[in-house]
């Protein structure tokens, strides 16, 4: 399901739409952005924190690609997540729900397995702007993110205020930047290895100051 609004417009590729921002780093924009809500209850007519991800990824220049629905099981979440992950008009896919502390919040220990690298700086930088938000509660957000098959993979609480709050503090600032990092390598030739990703000293440059 793609609910961009622009289904006509041709979809551009991630090379076309790679440069460098100001600082010199790689970044891919506009993002191609898949929204996954996870819930028993929400859809198509009834889903505001999806909904408000959707606006908020348009207002920000970017594309929505698709958008897909499923309750809150494990095997359909992961398999979701995975397959969104590899789509080529998926730069960066976005989940909503299931990520409090209720026993069918699934959706962290289904994408955790999915990460072959984890993003531990966007879980702890949103519990602490909810913290500002709504004090402690902010401590039962299991919020995560990751990148699968060069892909990050953002899994955001489903009300729409913590989306808002995650999109707009977080993840659409920061997120062009680390789509280009993670691909870097597909487009500069570069190889990733323990020894030698392009950096001088041989460390990994996923995340650039």
């Amino acid at each position: 399901m793609n609910d961009d609004g622009r289904a006509n417009d041709p979809l551009r590729s991630p090379a076309e739409r790679r440069s460098v921002d100001d600082d010199g780093h790689d970044v891919v924009d506009p993002l191609y952005v898949g929204i996954l809500t996870v819930s028993t209850s929400r859809g198509p007519e009834n889903d505001p924190g999806g909904d408000a991800a959707a606006a908020l990824v348009r207002e920000a220049g970017g594309r929505v690609t698709a958008r897909e629905y499923r309750s809150d099981d494990f095997a359909a979440i992961r398999g979701t997540v995975d397959r969104l992950a590899g789509r080529d008009d998926v730069d960066c896919v976005i989940t909503t729900g299931g990520t409090g502390m209720t026993m069918d919040d699934v959706t962290p220990t289904a994408c955790a397995g999915l990460f072959e690298r984890t993003i531990p700086g966007f879980g702890e930088l949103f519990r602490y702007v909810s913290y500002e938000e709504i004090g402690h509660r902010a401590m039962a957000s299991r919020a995560t993110a990751g990148v699968v098959a060069g892909t990050p993979v953002f899994c955001l609480p489903g009300s729409r205020s913590a989306v808002e709050t995650a999109l707009l503090d977080l993840v659409l600032p920061e997120a062009p930047h680390l789509v280009g990092l993670a691909t870097r390598h597909r487009h500069d030739g570069q190889g990733i290895d323990a020894s030698n990703d392009g950096s001088e000293d041989g460390s990994t440059e996923l995340f650039e100051p």
